[in-house]
Formats: C-alpha cells, sequence, structure tokens
C-alpha cells in the first residue's frame, strides 16, 4: 500500500498525519480550506468543456436518504453565495479516472472490470461530515481514508495492467464528497465563514459494497452519468 505523499495538485497538498482517524482526516481538511484566500472556478478545468465525457471509477449513494437530506440542508444555507449544487441523485465520491471513450475500446472496459473484480477489498463504511472545501468546492469531508485508500490502490492497479493507469495515483488520492460547485473566482472568506457554521451537523454513514464504473458527462454546470459497469466488493 503506498504512503500518500504531498502533491500540489492534490488538496489538501499535503497528506494528513493519520489516515485511519477520521478526527485527524477531517481537521485536516479543515485547516487547508479555512486557510484560503481565494476560490477558483470548478468549471474551468482544461479537457472538461460542457458535454465532455470519460470513464471514472466512482461510489454512487442513490438510496441513502439521511445522505441526501443533509446534502440539501447543507445547499439551502449554501445557497445565498451562488454555489452549484450537486443534484441528490448526482452524489457521488470520484476515485480514479480511466479514460475517454474514444480511446478506451469496449474490451478494455470488460478486461479492467475483470481485473478490479480479483482486486476489490471486502465491503466497508466511512463517515461523511463535517463540511469543509476545497479551491473550486464545498464538500464532505471522508472517514477513516484508509479503506478508500485501499479501494484506489487495487483501481489503480488493475487499471495499469491493463494499460489504462490512472492520471492520479494513489498517493495523491485525497477523499471527499462535493455538495456544490463554485463557479468564479471569489475570496474565499464569505464561503469559509458559512461553511464554519455547518460543521456541526451529525454524520452519516456510508456502506460501500460496490464500485461503479461510469461514462461521467458534464451537463453545463452538473454532472450526469451513465453505469457501465457495477463491481460488488469482496
Amino acid at each position: 500500500m503506498p504512503l500518500l505523499s504531498a502533491d500540489p495538485a492534490a488538496f489538501p497538498a499535503e497528506p494528513p498525519a493519520d489516515t485511519r482517524d477520521p478526527a485527524v482526516t477531517a481537521a485536516h481538511d479543515w485547516a487547508a480550506f479555512s486557510a484560503l484566500d481565494e476560490m477558483t472556478d470548478h468549471w474551468a478545468r482544461p479537457g472538461w468543456a460542457d458535454g465532455s465525457r470519460a470513464y471514472y471509477w466512482m461510489l454512487t449513494f442513490p438510496d441513502n436518504q439521511q445522505l441526501a437530506t443533509l446534502a440539501g440542508h447543507c445547499q439551502e444555507k449554501l445557497a445565498p453565495l451562488g454555489l452549484d449544487p450537486v443534484p441528490a441523485n448526482g452524489l457521488h465520491i470520484t476515485l480514479a479516472r480511466v479514460g475517454k471513450p474514444g480511446a478506451v475500446a469496449p474490451d478494455q472496459l470488460d478486461s479492467l472490470a475483470r481485473s478490479v473484480e480479483a482486486r476489490l477489498p471486502s465491503t466497508f463504511s466511512i463517515r461523511a461530515m463535517p463540511l469543509a472545501g476545497s479551491r473550486g468546492a464545498v464538500r464532505l469531508s471522508l472517514g477513516p481514508w484508509e479503506p478508500l485508500l485501499r479501494l484506489h490502490h487495487a483501481l489503480a492497479d488493475a487499471g495499469s495492467s491493463n494499460g489504462l493507469a490512472p492520471k492520479k495515483p494513489t498517493s495523491a488520492f485525497r477523499p471527499h464528497l462535493s455538495l456544490a460547485y463554485n463557479n468564479r473566482r471569489r475570496p474565499a472568506a464569505p464561503v469559509v465563514q458559512v461553511v464554519s457554521a455547518l460543521r456541526a451537523l451529525p454524520s452519516v454513514d456510508l456502506s460501500v459494497a460496490t464500485v461503479q464504473l461510469v461514462e461521467l458527462r458534464r451537463e453545463g454546470r452538473t454532472y450526469r452519468w451513465d453505469v457501465r459497469k457495477s463491481i460488488p466488493l469482496g
């Protein structure tokens, strides 16, 4: 299992001191977010214009009403800021990018899925909350990170064995669950202030029993996807 390493492209750039303790990872997320001077436009991402598509490994939670309720409450409080809320049926944890549809053949996806199935760890649970953020989003902290890192490592290993190594290695993975995307450059302080008032809300438990290979697409200022493979954990 590779250790996390500092990466200026990740957020937070420095890894937390302990990936097994949810309190440590949450405090680390908050320290990084609350120290921001400015937030950036999430949608100003090279190669992700409206209509763009790519295959990703993700965790989705379509049946978790507690998560949807928490997200909706936070989004209501964030609404005056003009962020782009993630729809209740669009809540997800991004794990790893696989590639673009034009560059990845269907038989490669089949082979990748078989390789992943042989490597997946056992079912696990994580906790979502408290609220924090990044340069381009307001998001829930997750913990513990350790099972998510093991899952990411399994996906990355399977991808590498099929010529589809993810762009970001596990050492740069920073698990999170976004609730709203920032859509313009702005001072961070007003967003941090609103988020700070929401950090005491109860956490939500998330059971992770399957991982989804999806064809993700950007539709305006939101993400949608079609599930191509849904693979149960061991």
